[in-house]
């Protein structure tokens, strides 16, 4: 039986590069997204035999339930990963960032996490050794300005998968996040406002980069996952300094 992940956000970016990299080593792939089009490029590079499409907001629980369960009736039921990768952002100062867009990173960044990890639960259970892989972000070591409540949804996604690892020990199923600054996708290169911080560090790590990541941490018994030099030193310098940090922060943003 061929090992099985569902992908949300799979239409681009990272998304795209972990269903590739799956699709690679002999994995069955379900791609989901908003994008419909988007999906029906993958399916056609990849092959419907390898991928199967569904178009879902992840904001939507039932929808996100539909999904997987119309996936894994082609699986027998299994499902060995489930990587909780659809988010969206929006950098500026806050009071730039209207309240819709603040509602939209709450309901996608954190919700849709929410959604897609508890639709997600019964088939993963059902499989021994499954693993759960949510994108976080260095943003998540310590309170990032530009990034305000985007920063607050990756500490939801850290918090949140931390706590199941714990839980979910009890069903056999490893948790995990992916740690990583500026990746170079749309929603980072393509942004109207782009912080000081990325100028500072730079705009250095691939999709195919983090997909690799999700790849080891759908093998590994880790649950935190930092991708490159940066993100390893904000989390040291974090841990380091504690509330001391908040000047190298301000150094970075040049606030």
């Amino acid at each position: 039986m061929r090992q099985t992940i569902f992908i949300t956000g799979a239409g681009a970016g990272i998304g795209a590069a972990t269903a590739r990299l799956f699709v690679r080593n002999g994995w069955t792939v379900g791609a989901s997204d908003v994008n419909a089009s988007a999906l029906e490029a993958l399916q056609h590079e990849l092959g419907a035999d390898q991928v199967s499409t569904h178009v879902v907001d992840v904001r939507d629980h039932a929808a996100v339930a539909g999904a997987l369960r119309s996936f894994t009736r082609g699986t027998g039921g299994r499902l060995d990963a489930l990587f909780a990768n659809a988010g969206v952002l929006f950098m500026g100062p806050d009071e730039q960032i209207t309240l819709m867009q603040k509602n939209l990173l709450v309901d996608v960044n954190v919700k849709g996490v929410l959604n897609t990890i508890d639709a997600g639960f019964p088939y993963l259970k059902a499989t021994p050794g499954a693993h759960v892989v949510a994108m976080s972000s260095t943003s998540a070591e310590y309170g990032a300005p530009h990034h305000a409540v985007y920063s607050a949804t990756k500490f939801f996604v850290r918090g949140y998968t931390e706590a199941l690892n714990i839980e979910w020990r009890a069903h056999d199923i490893q948790v995990s996040a992916i740690y990583v600054a500026y990746v170079q996708t749309g929603m980072v290169l393509d942004a109207t406002f782009k912080p000081a911080s990325i100028e500072t560090l730079g705009v250095k790590v691939t999709p195919e980069q983090v997909a690799g990541y999700v790849w080891r941490a759908v093998h590994g018994r880790r649950s935190h996952w930092r991708v490159g030099f940066d993100a390893r030193m904000v989390n040291f310098t974090a841990r380091m300094f504690g509330s001391a940090f908040a000047p190298v922060i301000r150094r970075l943003t040049k606030i």
